[in-house]
C-alpha cells in the first residue's frame, strides 16, 4: 500500500514478534495498576516509558505521561531548569516513539501538547520534520505539526510557502526528469489508446501528458505595450492634426497613458522594485501596478501601470523598462520570473491643437487600407515570445513525434481532436517565420470534421474553433496586416476588423495590445472575456453577435479608455432568465449605491436593470448603440443617459444640449 511492499515474515521474525507481545501484556498490566492509582514516581514514568517504545500507540500511556508531568511541575521549585528538564525528557521520548512509528497519533499530538508549554526551540521541531518529512514526504502528520511550530513563530505565509516551494523544487530536480520521463509516459500510453480506442483514461492521461509536455514551469514574459523600439505620440484630449500613420497616437483626458505586460501565466509580486522604469517623464517614482482584472487577486497574466506625462510640455523621451531585474515575480504556482527582460521605447508628447471631436464614430467610412508592405506594424506589436531563448528542443521533438503517431490513427472524435490539439501545440512552438501557420488549415479542417461528426459538443468545438482561427491570424505580420486598418477621422487609429467570421470565442489577445478601434459585428460571441487586456482599445463594435446580458460585457469596465461601443442586434433583455446576470454582484448590496444619484431618483429602474448599471457606470462612453435589442425602448435610454453622464450619441441621435 501507498508504494510500500509488504514481504511475508520469517520465522525469526515470528519469534521475535511472539516475545514481544508477551513483553508488551506483562508491562500493559503493571501500568494499569499505576494509572488507576496515581502513581508518579520515577519507576512507574520509566515504565510508561518502556510500553511507548514497544506500542506508540498505546494513548493511555500518553495521557498518563501529561498527568505525571502535571504532577512533577506542581511539586517542584519554579526552577526553569528543572521544568526543562522535564519537559525535554518528554519530547525524547516522543522522538524515540516517533523513530518506532512516524505516524503515530498519539506521539504527534503529545509533542504539540510540550510545546504548548512554551518549551523548546522552533528551529530544533523544524529540523526534526525535516528528517522525517524525507522518510516520507506524504506524511500529514508531520505536515499538520508543521503548521502547528509556524504558528508559533512569526514567520509569514508567504515565507513559510517559499521555504516549502524551495525545498519540494529541489527534491523535485533531483527526482524526475521531465525530458526523459514524459516521453516514456507517451509510450507507455500508447499501448494503452491503441490496444482500446474507446477506453478515454488512456485519452486523458494522454491529454494531461500534452499539458506538461507545453507547460514551462517558469513564467515567461509574452508581449507588452508599449513594444521594444516602437514610437508612440502622447497629447492631450482631442486629435491631432497631421498625425502620422507609423505612430501609434495615444490620447488622454488624464495625462497618462498604460504600460501593459501580459504574461505567459498568471502571476504577482509586480511592482515599482521588480519593474524599474528609466524615464525623464516626471511623476512616475514609486509607479503603482495592478492586475487586470482585479477580482480580489493578486495574481493575473495582465498588469497594467499608469505613466504621466503633461501635454502642454512637448518633447521627445526615451523610456527603458526593466522587467525581473530584482526577484519578486512569482506564478500562482510557486515558481519565480528568472527570465529578466528589457524594452525601450520613444514617447513624443505633443500639444492637442484641436478641439475634441463630438463626431459620431462610423464603422463604414473614413478607413484607409494598410499597407501590407508596410513595417510600421513592427513598431507596434512584438509577434513573439520575448523570452524565446527558453530550451524547447526537448519538447518540441516530443510534440513532433507524437503527430506523426496520431497521423496515421483511423478516424475517430478523439483521434481527430487529439491530432487538432497536438497540431495547435507544435504551432505554438514554432519560431521559424518560414514554416509558422502552416498547420491551421488542418487544424481548422478538423474542427469542422467534429462540428459535423459530434453535435453534442458542437459548442465546444466551435470555440476551439474560433480561438484557433485568430492564432492563425495571428501568427504572422502579414496575416494580421490583411485585417487591420487606420481610422484617419480619429488620429489614424488601428482598426482590426475581425467581422463576418463566425467567431464565438476571443483569443490571442496577447498579440493585439496595440489595437484602438476593434470591429467584431456579425460573430457568434456570447461575452467580450479577454478584451481586459486590451487597454488601448476606445472603439467596439459588437453588432449582430449573441450577447444576452450587459453582465457578458463585465469585462470591458476594466477598458477605461472605451469611448465607443455598439452592442446593437444582440439578444440582450430577450432571455427572462439569464445565469450571466449573476456575474455582477447586485449593485443594491453596495454600499456606495447611497451615494449615487442615479440609485437616490431612480431606485426601481437600477434595480430592474442593475446588470447594465454595473457595467454602464464604470465607462466613460461618448458614443453607444443598444437598439435591435429586447431590452432597447424608451424607459432604458433614459436610464442610460443617467447613469452615463458623459455620453453624446446614443443610437445614433445625438443627446440634447451636445
Amino acid at each position: 500500500m501507498h508504494g510500500r511492499p509488504r514481504n511475508a515474515s520469517k520465522p525469526e521474525e515470528e519469534a521475535a514478534s511472539a516475545a514481544k507481545a508477551v513483553q508488551l501484556r506483562s508491562l500493559q498490566s503493571q501500568f494499569m495498576t499505576n494509572h488507576h492509582d496515581k502513581i508518579y514516581t520515577n519507576e512507574a514514568i520509566e515504565l510508561s516509558t518502556k510500553l511507548l517504545e514497544i506500542n506508540p500507540e498505546a494513548y493511555t500511556a500518553w495521557n498518563y505521561r501529561k498527568l505525571a508531568v502535571e504532577d512533577r511541575l506542581a511539586r517542584i521549585e519554579p526552577d526553569p531548569n528543572l521544568v526543562s528538564a522535564i519537559l525535554d525528557e518528554e519530547l525524547r521520548v516522543v522522538e524515540s516513539a516517533l523513530r518506532q512509528n512516524f505516524k503515530s497519533y498519539g506521539a504527534w499530538h503529545h509533542r504539540k501538547w510540550v510545546l504548548s508549554k512554551g518549551h523548546s526551540s522552533v528551529g530544533n521541531e523544524l529540523r526534526l520534520l525535516e528528517k522525517f518529512q524525507k522518510l516520507d514526504s506524504r506524511n500529514f502528520h508531520a505536515w499538520n505539526y508543521r503548521r502547528f511550530v509556524v504558528e508559533l513563530t512569526n514567520r509569514s505565509e508567504q515565507d513559510e510557502l517559499h521555504v516549502l516551494l524551495s525545498s519540494l523544487l529541489a527534491q523535485n530536480a533531483d527526482g524526475f526528469m521531465p525530458n526523459i520521463k514524459i516521453p516514456e509516459e507517451y509510450d507507455f500510453v500508447h499501448s494503452a489508446i491503441f490496444t482500446e480506442p474507446d477506453d478515454q483514461s488512456g485519452w486523458f492521461y494522454h491529454l494531461w501528458l500534452l499539458d506538461q509536455t507545453l507547460n514551462v514551469e517558469t513564467p515567461l514574459l509574452t508581449s507588452s505595450w508599449p513594444s521594444h523600439g516602437s514610437s508612440i505620440i502622447l497629447s492631450g484630449a482631442g486629435c491631432l492634426s497631421g498625425s502620422s500613420s507609423m505612430f501609434t497616437t495615444f490620447c488622454s483626458e488624464s495625462g497618462s497613458f498604460p504600460l501593459i505586460l501580459y504574461f505567459d501565466q498568471a502571476v504577482g509580486g509586480v511592482s515599482s522594485s521588480t519593474v524599474t522604469i528609466d524615464s525623464e517623464l516626471k511623476g512616475n517614482e514609486g509607479l503603482v501596478w495592478e492586475p487586470i482584472p482585479n477580482k480580489n487577486s493578486q495574481v493575473s497574466c495582465v498588469w497594467v501601470a499608469r505613466l504621466k506625462y503633461v501635454s502642454s510640455d512637448p518633447c521627445e523621451y526615451k523610456v527603458k523598462i526593466r522587467v525581473g531585474n530584482s526577484p519578486g515575480i512569482v506564478s500562482s504556482r510557486g515558481y519565480n520570473f528568472n527570465a529578466p527582460y528589457e524594452f525601450v521605447f520613444t514617447a513624443h508628447v505633443h500639444d492637442t491643437v484641436e478641439d475634441s471631436q463630438e463626431g459620431i464614430v462610423s464603422w463604414t467610412d473614413g478607413f484607409d487600407i494598410w499597407d501590407a508592405k508596410s513595417k510600421d506594424l513592427n513598431s507596434l506589436v512584438t509577434l513573439d515570445r520575448l523570452n524565446a531563448e527558453m530550451d524547447f528542443k526537448w519538447r518540441q521533438e516530443a510534440i513532433d513525434s507524437e503527430v506523426e503517431c496520431f497521423g496515421i490513427l483511423p478516424d475517430s472524435k478523439i483521434g481527430k481532436l487529439t491530432l487538432a490539439r497536438l497540431l495547435m501545440a507544435r504551432e505554438a512552438m514554432v519560431s521559424d517565420d518560414a514554416v509558422k501557420g502552416v498547420h491551421y488549415e488542418e487544424i481548422l479542417q478538423l474542427y469542422n470534421d467534429l462540428m459535423a461528426l459530434d453535435s453534442s459538443h458542437y459548442q465546444y468545438y466551435k470555440d476551439e474553433h474560433s480561438k484557433a482561427f485568430l492564432h492563425k491570424v495571428t501568427s504572422s505580420s502579414e496575416s494580421l496586416s490583411r485585417h487591420l486598418l487606420r481610422y484617419r477621422d480619429m488620429n489614424n487609429l488601428v482598426c482590426l476588423r475581425l467581422n463576418n467570421l463566425s467567431l464565438s470565442r476571443i483569443a490571442s489577445v496577447e498579440k493585439l495590445l496595440f489595437v484602438q478601434m476593434l470591429d467584431l459585428s456579425h460573430n457568434e460571441l456570447h461575452s467580450t472575456e479577454g478584451l481586459e487586456a486590451m487597454q488601448l482599445l476606445s472603439c467596439l463594435n459588437l453588432s449582430h453577435n449573441r450577447i444576452r446580458s450587459f453582465s457578458a460585457l463585465d469585462s470591458l469596465r476594466h477598458v477605461k479608455q472605451l469611448k465607443v461601443l455598439d452592442v446593437s442586434h444582440n439578444h440582450i433583455g430577450k432571455h427572462s432568465v439569464d445565469t450571466t446576470r449573476y456575474l455582477c454582484s447586485s449593485p443594491l448590496s453596495n454600499s456606495e449605491l447611497g451615494q449615487d444619484d442615479v440609485g437616490k431618483q431612480n431606485p426601481g429602474l437600477v434595480t430592474k436593470y442593475w446588470d447594465a448599471y454595473c457595467v454602464l457606470r464604470d465607462l466613460n462612453l461618448k458614443q453607444l448603440d443598444i437598439a435591435g435589442n429586447e431590452i432597447a425602448g424608451e424607459e432604458f435610454s433614459s436610464f442610460v443617459l443617467q447613469v452615463v453622464p458623459k455620453l453624446v450619441w446614443l443610437d445614433g441621435q445625438k443627446k440634447l444640449g451636445n
